[in-house]
């Protein structure tokens, strides 16, 4: 043998040729698969089979240039050109195809931006209820001197939620502390919530009072496009300079108030806003003392089931019973896993708690 290394090249080109035409084989039943689920003028099929035409023809150059090294190795030099010559079958196949396979790259760049753009809809629809929630029950609170703040939030089944809380302060010695929940999930609720939680902002800083706040709001929500949405609410004031803790609710699950060694409970003082565009609302007022704990909730929480038993407000009592020292945030998340833990199933509505201690 004359050329050693045309032998060498030769033996590579036929290892590739078995290479190309086993996946060549491949995508052919891929491609046969495809037109039968799919039918023939799908975008899919025409992938498909440029990927295999594209197979095939490796397969064959890589088959042409194994044959052509082989003879040239074995061959004497004035047969080289001829041989070689054979080459031109697969460079003319691809001159011929080279249109297709043009049009054919197109049509994958276009998919795949199609893709990518769908990817990126999707992405967004699964971020517009966090950013919802970010705005409706933070993860972070602000920092608010002389008081330790615990809170939590998890989202139930639905897509968009209407549970909210805020603590903010409204004068340099008193603090709001507002728990909420919308009826209803989707972006309708979850508006309303957002509406109603910006809104009482305003009119606490406009009111000394919770009950003439919660009335102001009433009449404002009350006033929008008329639908099936209620808002339960529960607003507390703390004022430090006067030692008072001043609350109003609308409808909302009791609240519990760890004051002198007992859990007292903070009831509703009026309907569901909403519900009636006069309804009227009352604010009661106790002393709070240095260590005294607030702790509100939604009705996601004490809702849990278990067959045909709630998690109840009971029980959410004697978990700040037993444990009235405990920090805010450890009372927060305790009660979340104890719900969990009692339900027979996944929490399905959202549940938001709530909890203050003054220092």
């Amino acid at each position: 043998m004359d050329q050693p290394i045309l032998a060498l090249v030769a033996v590579a080109c036929g290892l590739a040729t078995v290479v190309w035409a086993r996946s060549a084989r491949r995508l052919q039943r891929v491609l046969g698969r495809i037109e039968s689920e799919l039918g023939d003028g799908s975008d899919a099929v025409v992938l498909a089979r440029s990927s295999f035409r594209k197979e095939v023809h490796t397969t064959v150059l890589y088959a042409v240039l194994t044959v052509a090294s082989a003879v040239t190795a074995a061959s004497p030099r004035p047969a080289t050109v001829v041989v070689f010559a054979a080459v031109l079958v697969p460079v003319i196949l691809s001159l011929v195809s080279g249109r297709d396979f043009v049009r054919e790259s197109r049509l994958a760049e276009e998919r795949y931006n199609l893709e990518r753009r769908a990817e990126e809809v999707l992405n967004q629809d699964q971020l517009a209820p966090q950013r919802w929630a970010a705005r409706l029950a933070p993860a972070e609170l602000p920092d608010i001197t002389g008081f330790e703040v615990g809170k939590v939030y998890k989202a139930g089944t639905g897509l968009l939620a209407g549970d909210f809380y805020d603590v903010f302060r409204v004068a340099p010695n008193r603090v709001a502390a507002v728990i909420g929940d919308v009826t209803g999930h989707g972006i309708e609720p979850s508006i309303t919530a957002l509406q109603a939680k910006y809104l009482l902002r305003v009119f606490l800083r406009q009111y000394r009072d919770p009950a003439q706040a919660l009335e102001e709001l009433n009449d404002r929500m009350s006033a929008l496009e008329p639908g099936e949405e209620f808002i339960s609410l529960c607003v507390v004031m703390f004022d430090t300079e006067a030692g008072t803790l001043r609350w109003a609710s609308a409808g909302h699950p009791t609240a519990w108030l760890w004051h002198e060694r007992e859990v007292r409970p903070l009831r509703a003082t009026g309907p569901l806003l909403m519900l009636d565009p006069k309804g009227t609302y009352i604010s009661r007022e106790i002393p709070l003392e240095p260590g005294d704990l607030l702790l509100m909730y939604t009705d996601g929480l004490t809702e849990a089931r278990n067959g045909d038993q709630f998690y109840g407000e009971e029980r959410v009592a004697n978990s700040l019973r037993r444990d009235p020292g405990v920090a805010a945030e450890v009372l927060c998340k305790s009660l979340l896993e104890g719900a969990k833990d009692f339900a027979s199933g996944t929490l399905l509505d959202d549940v938001a708690i709530l909890a203050l201690r003054r220092a």
